[in-house]
């Protein structure tokens, strides 16, 4: 136990040293309120309900960016968009260690392997969990400012209500996270990891998708892929119905998209620290 604590700090102190790291989740918190608030709020002044607003008129459009709506408004982008840089995050905090040579150096001057894995591994736990909860304060911030600025009331989302959103980010997100991790196991290496991670979020499970429509039996295997589970999670958090968000699905419900998430967040963790106890490092 206290290896993997040592390990875990040490991996937590490289993460936050590493700009990279910085980078990434600025990104998904800019994307986030992007998306969420700015372009719904310029729709939302100019009276325009169409592609920017999401296809809502425009007091559904002002009550999506209420408190009330952010345990809601916050896990649509996760699916596809925050997801596809979680995951980035995950390959190269794995594979960057094959590419600097600092596994090698690591595992056979220091700790157990799976101690070290598991430091990695626990410290993007603790990050993905802050993530969701900075995003969900941030975003309650603007939304109260919106609702002032707005003369509404200014009703914060119920405990249950914010802690389905948060979980549930929690879930997306670190599924996400750890099938980069797993990607980058698999690739040792950051550029090609990051490469066919984001070639399977952005291109090859839409595809899969489409072509389900036409081949039935593919669709059974298509409805529990892990971007499937994961936009029908955030699906499942929706109240409003507007055009389709890239990314979220109601394919599964609530309780069998968080089983299938549970499901691929034990096998990834657990095919990462297989794959680097066995195989060389080289």
């Amino acid at each position: 136990m206290n290896s993997l604590l040592a390990t875990t700090r040490a991996e937590a102190l490289r993460l936050r040293k590493w700009p990279a790291f910085w980078i990434l989740l600025g990104t998904w918190i800019v994307l986030n309120l992007t998306f969420v608030y700015v372009f719904n709020y310029i729709a939302y002044k100019t009276g325009d309900a169409g592609k920017m607003s999401n296809g809502l008129p425009r007091d559904a459009l002002l009550q999506q960016m209420l408190p009330t709506a952010v345990p809601e408004s916050f896990t649509q982008g996760m699916a596809m968009f925050g997801g596809a840089l979680m995951l980035i995050l995950g390959a190269l905090a794995v594979g960057s260690g094959y590419g600097w040579g600092t596994w090698k150096t690591v595992f056979t001057q220091g700790p157990k392997r799976t101690e070290v894995v598991g430091g990695t591994l626990v410290a993007l736990a603790v990050t993905v969990a802050a993530l969701v909860l900075a995003a969900f304060v941030i975003d309650v911030s603007v939304a109260s400012v919106i609702a002032l600025s707005e003369s509404q009331s200014v009703d914060l989302p119920s405990i249950s209500q914010s802690l389905n959103g948060i979980g549930s980010g929690i879930m997306i997100l670190g599924m996400w996270t750890l099938g980069g991790v797993l990607i980058g196991a698999i690739a040792r290496g950051p550029a090609l990891a990051v490469g066919l991670g984001l070639v399977w979020v952005l291109v090859v499970e839409n595809l899969l998708r489409g072509v389900a429509a036409i081949l039935g039996p593919l669709q059974t295997v298509t409805d529990y892929l892990p971007g499937t589970a994961a936009g029908s999670l955030a699906g499942a958090m929706r109240t409003v119905q507007g055009e389709p968000v890239p990314g979220v699905l109601d394919i599964l419900s609530r309780s069998e998209s968080l089983v299938v998430l549970g499901i691929y967040l034990v096998a990834f963790a657990a095919g990462t620290i297989l794959l680097i106890r066995r195989r060389d490092l080289i």
